[in-house]
């Protein structure tokens, strides 16, 4: 089985004046014949060229253990938390949620409330970082740049904890 998701998000002009697009990300996360599988903890977000983080879109890990005790464990999205994680309070609203199990799963971002409708055209990258407890840990990169119009497609892949990753602009 298969997972995957769909961002819908607007991206403005350079200039500063709205354009509606929709950008869709579809990424697969393979079920892995394991003795012990876990959901993976994943976090999606935008890069900028110096590597910085342009906009945290996703974190998605187990809020409802007791305690808080997911959270311990979000630090295993080593390079998301680096980059953005141990600066922030947890949950992150509108950008924490649960893990997701195998499957088809879609979801939607408000571009103003992740900041991307104040993101500049420019050359970006869409990250995805998985984790799986008692398990591994992959990033693809999918490096795109924003004109801030037309149409954009960009597609990379990973090789163990995620699959196909394919980024569309329209």
């Amino acid at each position: 089985m298969k997972l995957s998701h769909s961002l819908v998000l607007t991206l403005p002009l350079a200039s500063g004046a709205a354009l509606g697009a929709e950008l869709s990300v579809k990424f697969d996360v393979p079920q892995l014949n394991v003795a012990e599988y876990h959901k993976p903890y994943v976090a999606i977000w935008i890069e900028k060229p110096d590597q910085s983080v342009a906009a945290n879109l996703a974190v998605l890990y187990d809020i409802k253990m007791k305690d808080k005790g997911g959270e311990k464990w979000v630090k295993d999205l080593r390079t998301w938390w680096r980059k953005a994680g141990r600066d922030a309070t947890l949950p992150i609203d509108g950008v924490s949620g649960a893990t997701r199990a195998p499957g088809t799963h879609t979801m939607k971002f408000d571009a103003a409330k992740n900041g991307l409708d104040k993101l500049p055209a420019g050359d970006y990258k869409l990250v995805l970082e998985a984790a799986r407890e008692s398990g591994g840990r992959e990033v693809v990169k999918v490096p795109f740049s924003w004109a801030g119009k037309g149409k954009l497609a960009a597609n990379a892949a990973g090789k163990d904890e995620l699959g196909a990753v394919s980024l569309q602009i329209q």
